[in-house]
């Protein structure tokens, strides 16, 4: 269970001793800890572990501090109403599509169509922005495979967010075009979440080198880029990233500095030469001091 909402409430209480804190049912001490390591990290609290200005307007969100964040940050890349929609969708803890067992062939294909380049955060925004299009109707989604019901529920959570954009003084600028704005101001909520593609073909993510996998649904599945953010993870058969986006090593170092160190986010992959690329040693007039390159 994710902490950090309950903890970033509690400090903009005035209550900064959680630890000793007189909760009802306590928490384990060391979830507790991991959520006020993620809000330090996502600048929600200072060393000292109080509340900062960032942390006080992020407690102004009743969702995760992540993507709080990460509508906080659409400020600076102009992309506010986009952020909204991705966050409106991302709350629905229902599905957005639907595949019925006579029909799956044609309600794949419509998943598809939607699908946009960047990933699976943009294809929500996506069949989002076509629904409004449509001016809300139930007739576009039922000929999409798209849950109505859903649908409904996210431009709640919108409106409802975006009120609260307005009570923190963030101007709701839309740029739906600019999709590499879109995913910077992801990452700089879920700079957590990442994962990069390692030599055998798996994901792993950069903290912790935990295997993860694309889901099967996701628009990325067969792409494969090399650095991706996910959403949450899944576990199933194997330990899947459900909503994942495609991103570059370096938007890392822009947004969370703090957080990742240039080693660590080094394309180990570059390093070496590619299968067949070394020559061998004949080739290399035989001298024996000359390195070979195997595989």
């Amino acid at each position: 269970v994710n902490l950090g909402n309950v903890v970033l409430l509690l400090k903009s209480l005035g209550i900064n001793d959680l630890i000793h804190f007189d909760f009802l049912d306590p928490p384990p001490h060391e979830t507790l800890v991991l959520a006020l390591e993620q809000l330090y990290a996502l600048g929600a609290l200072n060393h000292m572990g109080e509340l900062t200005k960032l942390g006080r307007r992020m407690a102004e969100f009743p969702c995760d501090p992540m993507m709080s964040k990460m509508l906080l940050a659409s400020e600076k890349y102009k992309c506010a109403a986009e952020c909204l929609t991705i966050s409106a969708m991302l709350s629905n803890n229902a599905s957005i599509f639907y595949r019925p067992k006579d029909k799956i062939i044609h309600a794949d294909t419509a998943r598809k169509n939607f699908f946009s380049p960047g990933g699976d955060h943009i294809t929500l925004m996506n069949v989002y922005n076509q629904w409004v299009e449509t001016d809300y109707s139930s007739q576009w989604c039922f000929e999409n495979y798209i849950q109505h019901r859903s649908m409904k529920r996210a431009r709640d959570i919108r409106d409802q967010l975006e009120a609260l954009m307005e009570r923190v003084e963030i101007e709701v600028l839309s740029n739906p075009l600019d999709t590499m704005n879109i995913r910077k101001a992801i990452t700089a909520g879920y700079f957590y979440h990442t994962a990069r593609l390692s030599k055998g073909g798996n994901y792993k993510t950069v903290k912790h080198n935990q295997q993860v996998m694309i889901h099967p649904n996701s628009s990325l599945f067969e792409d494969l880029p090399r650095w991706v953010i996910y959403h949450e993870l899944v576990f199933t058969t194997k330990e899947y990233m459900r909503n994942t986006i495609e991103i570059e090593n370096k938007w890392l170092l822009e947004v969370a500095p703090h957080y990742y160190k240039a080693r660590e986010l080094e394309d180990s992959t570059m390093k070496k030469m590619p299968k067949g690329r070394g020559k061998a040693k004949d080739e290399l007039g035989g001298d024996v001091s000359v390195p070979v390159v195997v595989n």
